[in-house]
């Protein structure tokens, strides 16, 4: 790892029906990481990569060729690609690993690089007074009703479920709405990192969802980074070995 980086991405929203450049946002990401993949170690992807994914037992949704197929070429080279699933993507199951061979994550992970500690996560699903959130998101990670989702054709579940997706915070501007930082007394992201660091230390606090490039200290050796997104920021994070930067691909 000494002349290897660990980069951190999140938030592409890849195939969304209300923003008409998903193929060049696309050819825009897999540029990115073509040139990155000779100086990177590892590749976390922190979530709603796709703006919607769900696989039946042979199927999956169409599109996004270039993207898997980099994804594939890096982990065929032997770099290791973490893929999180986020609020869009959180039906990923075991295709994206078995064909691209990426690290499958869904849930909030720690873990230790180059000796620094990193939480890393998407970020949904922090605020602990949001009950009917949690409950939609446990409703979502319910295996009786994934398989009740999996009896409905793909063309009209996944017709479903872009519609649904459509109410989310993605707008038909081809833009996100509040966006705004909240601020540290009510960003849920960084009310969480707070409560963690209260408990336990970690140098590095890695999260996407929020669309906002953030790079916030939390004290004086712990941060928050918040990856934003490859919609209209195209913001990720890499990691030297010795320090971690927020930067952003021209």
């Amino acid at each position: 790892m000494q002349h290897k980086k660990v980069y951190f991405l999140s938030d592409a929203h890849l195939g969304a029906k209300l923003l008409d450049n998903n193929r060049e946002r696309e050819r825009k990401l897999v540029s990115f990481l073509e040139k990155i993949r000779p100086e990177c170690a590892e590749l976390y992807l922190l979530g709603d990569m796709f703006d919607f994914w769900f696989e039946y037992k042979r199927s999956v949704p169409k599109g996004h060729v270039r993207f898997l197929a980099e994804l594939a070429r890096y982990t065929d080279n032997g770099i290791k690609v973490h893929f999180f699933t986020g609020n869009h993507d959180i039906w990923a199951f075991d295709y994206l690993n078995k064909e691209c061979g990426v690290i499958l994550h869904t849930a909030i992970e720690e873990t230790r690089i180059n000796g620094k500690s990193f939480m890393i996560g998407h970020g949904d699903g922090l605020n602990p007074k949001d009950k009917g959130y949690l409950f939609l998101k446990r409703a979502f990670h319910n295996r009786f009703l994934q398989k009740c989702f999996r009896l409905i054709h793909p063309d009209w579940g996944i017709k479903l479920a872009h519609a649904w997706s459509s109410h989310s915070r993605l707008k038909d501007n081809g833009k996100i709405e509040a966006l705004e930082y909240l601020g540290e007394d009510k960003e849920e992201i960084v009310l969480y990192c707070k409560q963690i660091l209260q408990q336990r230390h970690f140098d590095y606090f890695i999260f996407g969802h929020r669309h906002i490039p953030i790079d916030l200290p939390l004290c004086e050796s712990s941060r928050y980074i918040n990856t934003g997104d490859w919609i209209s920021h195209f913001s990720y994070a890499v990691f030297d070995g010795e320090k971690v930067e927020l930067k952003f691909c021209n």
